[in-house]
């Protein structure tokens, strides 16, 4: 009895300590995707968004949210860096309903974009078309 109960305890604790581990481990998988997305990379972001979907089961979806890359979204941290191959793929990849929710600070990233006149940008273009 006493056996099943440290083997129990041992499985348990394992477990927890792989979880604990894996949360750090999706940071650094996600560390260098503002730069990826910034220097306009699209082979780089298809291989790292393969690689976090692969390796932690998460969609784009599931993570966008919690990357900021000095405040801004990756799309608009895209627009903001005339990124095209980049800001591109992301709008296409986004689902159509989190592309019209409020981000962040409260504002779609259709009226960021009409208030900060990017209105000209191709990715502005590609997202008007998706919603």
């Amino acid at each position: 009895m006493l056996k099943i109960v440290k083997t129990s305890f041992l499985i348990a604790a394992t477990g927890l300590g792989f979880a604990g581990t894996a949360h750090a481990d999706i940071n650094d998988a996600l560390a260098n995707i503002c730069t990826i997305v910034q220097a306009d990379d699209k082979g780089e972001l298809r291989k790292k968004i393969r690689l976090v979907e692969s390796d932690y089961r998460l969609k784009l979806r599931d993570y966008y949210s919690g990357v900021s890359c000095g405040g801004n979204s990756l799309i608009r941290t895209a627009i903001m860096n005339n990124a095209v191959e980049t800001g591109t793929l992301l709008v296409k990849k986004m689902p159509k309903s989190d592309l019209g929710s409020p981000e962040t600070d409260g504002k779609t990233l259709q009226a960021w974009v009409s208030e900060t006149g990017n209105q000209g940008s191709p990715i502005a273009a590609e997202l008007a078309k998706r919603l």
